[in-house]
């Protein structure tokens, strides 16, 4: 609607703002002119007052009262007066150029305007149109007492009434001429400023409006043409610079998303091929450990081929672990939840990696929070994820150095956690390794497969948990698993918070 549109508020606006602004000086040059009217009535009528005042001067010296009548009469016959006449003091008419007032009362207003020692006023007369009335007194001299006595200073008043209708008809004309060049103005203004916010603002806005509705719709390559150098067209040229970073952002994103897509079919196709070479070499890998195994036990202890035997076995152990892993990872199985101890799961996990060649070097410290809360996972595959990470992180710590091992009872997104952190003081990972640790087959090692932080990672994911590692070149690495907490144990939790502490022992 034209009225909930910008153009139809800013016209509408504009026309009230100007006709505020021009009607009160319309106004104020209105009242101007009546004042001036008013003043120059007034001086007409004292200029009148006058010349009847010496006309009947001499008359009124000689007591000849038949010529002040007349005189009256013919002055009075001015279409411009509504009459003229002497009353007394006391209200009545002496003299008029109306007969018929002689005798009779004064007209209020006059008598009024006498009483308050006023000049003028101005009244409505008895056809309604508007009347200055002029009084002035006639005060006695020393000729005046043989006709009106002795002891009175006002012997009468000169009343003229000085009719305002021609006036009231020019103010009336002037008002009106006003009136219009005040409308026509403010009409003019008003459409000049809507032509000016049509060319200048409305076009330009629908065009972007139009533009972007097509960008909303995919399409970015609409570009705007910028006609000036102001705010619209400074806009404009921001538009086309939004929608040239929007392309290239979408071109990198389509590329990044058909990357992944091949990505993911060929980590698909490799999974299955996986899944499928693995089982085929487990079973041969078992009759040969078995046929080995067979050998082996009719050598005699000191047999040099009981050595190279134990080496074969050694490698047909190594090849199982890859075929296990490879076909974990092509075929993963589904976790079988239960409540689990971590403090207690580490401990064991612990146990049996200390038994490994590798860790005789390595200084222990475990920081376990005591009266942790049980949670809710697949004991076996958190154990494998336990064992993979520390197992990596001994690794790291060729020459010796300390294993870190940390649980607490944390609030993360407003639920209760157990936060399990693995460290070590290794060499760490290079920044451009650490964004590819999680990627399928990428390892630094001789020996290693690439699958083992892969498959920590969907583990924790399918129980609910996440799994973060930072690491920094020379300062070591942390490994941060949090583990999701039943509701039931957390309720319980919260009545032990008092008695936690951490016990620390190496």
């Amino acid at each position: 609607m034209f009225f909930k549109s910008l153009i139809g508020r800013i016209v509408i606006l504009s026309f009230l703002l100007f006709l505020v602004a021009i009607g009160s000086v319309t106004l104020f040059h209105i009242h101007r002119e009546h004042t001036h009217i008013t003043n120059t009535s007034l001086r007409t009528a004292d200029l009148m007052m006058s010349v009847i005042e010496r006309s009947i001067s001499s008359s009124m010296s000689t007591g000849n009262t038949r010529d002040v009548q007349t005189i009256l009469e013919m002055v009075g016959s001015d279409p411009r007066l509504a009459g003229v006449r002497i009353f007394h003091p006391d209200g009545r008419v002496l003299k008029s150029s109306e007969p018929h007032e002689i005798g009779r009362r004064v007209d209020p207003h006059g008598l009024a305007t006498f009483l308050q020692g006023k000049g003028h006023n101005i009244f409505r007369g008895p056809t309604g149109e508007e009347v200055m009335g002029v009084v002035k007194p006639i005060y006695a001299e020393q000729r005046c007492t043989p006709c009106h006595g002795a002891g009175r200073r006002v012997i009468g008043v000169l009343n003229l009434d000085l009719s305002l209708a021609e006036m009231e008809a020019q103010l009336l004309e002037t008002s009106q001429l006003f009136s219009f060049t005040m409308l026509v103005i403010v009409l003019l203004l008003t459409g000049g400023i809507s032509l000016i916010f049509h060319r200048f603002v409305r076009q330009p806005l629908q065009t972007i409006s139009t533009k972007m509705a097509q960008v909303e719709e995919g399409d970015l390559t609409v570009t705007l043409e910028p006609q000036s150098d102001d705010e619209v067209g400074r806009l404009m040229v921001s538009f086309n610079s939004m929608v040239e970073r929007l392309r290239l952002a979408n071109d990198e994103l389509q590329s990044c998303h058909y990357q992944q897509m091949e990505r993911v079919d060929r980590l698909a196709s490799v999974g299955e091929m996986s899944a499928g070479i693995a089982h085929e070499i487990k079973n041969p890998l078992a009759a040969i450990s078995g046929a080995v195994t067979v050998l082996a036990d009719d050598f005699a202890e000191n047999d040099p081929r009981r050595e190279v035997v134990n080496k074969v076995l050694e490698q047909i152990a190594r090849l199982d672990k890859a075929a296990t892993d490879l076909l974990f990872f092509g075929r993963p199985g589904k976790p079988s939840f239960e409540y689990v101890d971590t403090n207690d799961l580490l401990n064991k996990t612990m146990f049996f990696i200390s038994q490994h060649p590798e860790a005789r070097n390595i200084h222990q410290t475990k920081e376990f929070t005591r009266n942790l809360p049980p949670v809710w996972v697949d004991g076996k595959q958190l154990q494998q994820v336990f064992f993979n990470i520390i197992i990596n992180a001994i690794q790291a710590m060729t020459d010796g150095g300390t294993l870190l091992l940390q649980t607490d009872l944390v609030e993360e997104q407003g639920k209760e956690v157990v936060r399990v952190l693995i460290g070590d003081s290794g060499s760490g990972i290079k920044p451009e390794d650490l964004e590819l640790i999680f990627t399928p087959f990428f390892t630094t090692k001789t020996q290693g497969t690439g699958l083992g932080l892969a498959i920590c990672r969907q583990l924790m994911e399918q129980q609910g948990g996440t799994l973060m590692i930072s690491s920094r070149p020379g300062e070591g690495t942390r490994v941060i698993i949090n583990l999701p907490v039943s509701k039931d144990a957390a309720l319980n939790m919260n009545e032990e918070k008092s008695a936690q502490f951490k016990n620390i022992s190496c």
